[in-house]
């Protein structure tokens, strides 16, 4: 699991190189062909690896419920994002991950709920489960959040 959270970490520095360097403006830009934005895709991977590796394991999450129902699976953008708000998705972004890598050094992660991920159709039975799709799911919106910046940018 060690690869597996080296690996998502490296995601979520590209990420984070993102929202340092893409401005308020472009970051709440949904180009046309597009159903969201930047900053909805970087909200929604934290909300994502929260509500699959904590909530499943029954653990308390570092997200509200605010957040979750903004950002959770099957919501799109509805207004324009405050710096305020992208300062806080990018202070979770690598807090939530330090939190994790110390959580499961800890042994914190004992009970997994079983859950059927509707991008794959595949059944996480096991926190192990969760985190290599968790690493599939954020590499899959660090590749949206790519071809947004380019049709941004052309």
């Amino acid at each position: 699991m060690q690869f597996t959270l080296d690996i998502l970490a490296k995601t979520r520095q590209f990420f984070g190189q993102f929202l340092e360097n893409t401005s308020l403006e472009d970051l709440n830009k949904v180009p046309e062909g597009f159903n969201n934005n930047i900053i909805w895709n970087i909200g929604h991977i934290v909300v994502t690896q929260q509500l699959l590796a904590y909530k499943l394991s029954g653990l308390p999450m570092m997200v509200d419920e605010v957040m979750i129902s903004k950002y959770m699976k099957g919501t799109k953008p509805e207004g324009v994002v405050s710096q305020e708000e992208v300062n806080n998705i990018k202070a979770l972004l690598f807090s939530t991950l330090e939190k994790t890598k110390e959580d499961v050094e800890n042994g914190v992660f004992k009970t997994f709920n079983s859950y059927t991920v509707s991008t794959t159709g595949n059944t996480l039975n096991t926190i192990e489960d969760a985190f290599d799709f968790i690493l599939f799911h954020e590499g899959m919106h660090l590749g949206y959040v790519m071809a947004l910046v380019r049709a941004i940018n052309s």
